[in-house]
């Protein structure tokens, strides 16, 4: 689905189940926290 920069590292996540991301809730290189929620799925 996305890679997520955490300290210098890349990471890939995955999706767990078919889906289509309805649209992105960040932008690229904003910086999340954990838990906040990064996109609308279907």
């Amino acid at each position: 689905v996305c890679i997520i920069e955490a300290m210098k590292i890349m990471n890939e996540i995955e999706a767990d189940c078919a889906g289509k991301v309805l649209s992105i809730l960040c932008e690229n290189g904003q910086a999340v926290e954990f838990g906040q929620p990064l996109f609308m799925v279907e």
